[in-house]
């Protein structure tokens, strides 16, 4: 089984962990671990301590400060131990290695794809016309100056501009690529990525895109490591720290999760990953939100009409970072803004009120992955352009990502019953209202 090894090492040793100019590896943390696999291509990563304001346990619901002092921060490695005695074998290893704090699951990621055969319900056009993008741009709302990091299989960016029909920025200096991949930044090949950068474009056009392929590893060019995923939020955090704090815009799109409890330690287990708020990937997912990204996660494709075939969870299929309490998690409507059959219901597991709110999918666009851009897995980044969009004038000194969820979820669409409900959560993201309700900020302000 894989599996994360949380360790608390020498303050000095964290901090080489921590600097940006230093190259630590495997061996300068730990040189070895009884009944564990070293990866020794795996660059250690530094984790932060959450730090209650009132000392309570951790708990993702409350607001917390985010410590990277290296006498506070802890470092993960990655290996493998034997899939037998996976209890026993952790509380060897925790009391055999002072240093080791915590082992977690380290569970394969996959893409958030759709399942069935259905052909598109409109296209990107409709789409636009339902966000009334041009009333956005004429308001000044078009992404400009703001980062989207595209957390996917990898961008190809002359795709996406032919398809868009206008030039496509992609940061090469900020973007990321995992360990024993050649960074290639916008040079990826046409894929699942190309389609998320698509759709994210569809509201902000002028935004910048930060190419993060985390489903790109050498196992698999549609799956990944959740290990992966935390190396590059700890690569997404250096960059928002280096952001003047009054002019933070970072929008991180995330259209992947876990599908099946087989590569995760069960709930109520110290290492597990789907249910617990102390894994160190739900940790790194509230400090990046701290700092002042937008963090979006596609609710997932197991809806009780027509869940994709790999889902093994039973119920509560929004699972770890997909239903963190201070992320968007983005199911799917149609064009005709019907919730799409395979559009996953809540409620979360980290936070019951999920999905938090709807965006398009299922239509004709960047013809990427076939005929259309489908699933959650296109919901979540049409709905980060939106954020995006909303950036342009907004940045998260002005209003907090925690701010603007609420503001997103006050002026959602909704479709069900009134108020929040586990179908469409808040409603159909809608940019016009979200709008109307900055431009009333705004006098109350001037006034």
């Amino acid at each position: 089984m894989r599996v994360l090894i949380q360790l608390r090492p020498a303050p000095d040793v964290v901090a080489s962990v921590i600097d940006p100019g230093v190259r630590s590896t495997v061996a300068d943390v730990v040189t070895e671990l009884p009944g564990v696999l070293l990866d020794q291509g795996f660059t250690p990563v530094p984790v932060p301590r959450p730090v209650s304001a009132d000392g309570a346990p951790l708990s993702l619901n409350q607001r917390v400060q985010f410590s990277l002092a290296p006498e506070d921060a802890s470092v993960l490695v990655r290996g493998e131990i034997p899939d037998t005695e996976l209890s026993t074998r952790s509380v060897l290893l925790s009391s055999s290695v002072r240093e080791v704090t915590g082992l977690f699951a380290d569970p394969a990621i996959e893409r958030h794809v759709t399942c069935g055969g259905d052909g598109p319900v409109g296209d990107w056009e409709a789409v636009r016309r339902l966000l009334h993008v041009h009333d956005l741009w004429a308001a000044g709302y078009d992404g400009e100056g703001v980062s989207i990091a595209v957390v996917d299989t990898g961008i190809n960016a002359d795709h996406v501009a032919a398809r868009i029909g206008h030039d496509v920025a992609v940061d090469e200096a900020r973007s990321w690529s995992p360990p024993g991949l050649a960074k290639t930044p916008g040079r990826h090949p046409v894929g699942h990525g190309s389609m998320c950068a698509f759709d994210a474009l569809i509201a902000a056009p002028k935004a910048t895109l930060l190419d993060i392929p985390v489903l790109l590893t050498r196992e698999s060019t549609i799956a990944g490591l959740l290990s992966d995923a935390i190396a590059a939020y700890a690569h997404l955090n250096g960059v928002i720290q280096a952001m003047p704090d009054d002019s933070r815009s970072l929008v991180v799109t995330n259209s992947w999760g876990l599908f099946s409890p087989d590569t995760d330690f069960p709930p109520g287990h110290p290492g597990n990953y789907s249910d617990n708020p102390a894994h160190p990937f739900n940790v790194i997912v509230g400090s990046l939100e701290g700092a002042g990204a937008d963090i979006l996660f596609s609710a997932g494709n197991c809806g009780r009409e027509c869940p994709d075939r790999r889902c093994g969870y039973s119920d509560r299929s929004i699972v770890g970072a997909n239903s963190h309490p201070r992320v968007l998690s983005v199911g799917g409507v149609d064009t005709r803004g019907e919730r799409v059959g395979y559009s996953s219901q809540g409620p979360g597991r980290l936070s019951e009120r999920k999905p938090d709110l709807c965006a398009y999918t299922h239509f004709a666009g960047s013809e990427a992955t076939g005929a259309a851009d489908t699933g959650t897995s296109a919901a979540c980044p049409v709905a980060a352009g939106v954020v995006a969009a909303v950036r342009t004038q907004r940045t998260a000194g002005e209003l907090s990502p925690s701010q603007l969820r609420t503001l997103l979820h006050r002026t959602a669409d909704d479709r069900s019953t009134v108020g929040f409900d586990h179908d469409y959560g808040y409603g159909v993201i809608d940019p016009p209202a979200v709008v109307a309700a900055l431009a009333r900020q705004n006098r109350t302000r001037a006034a």
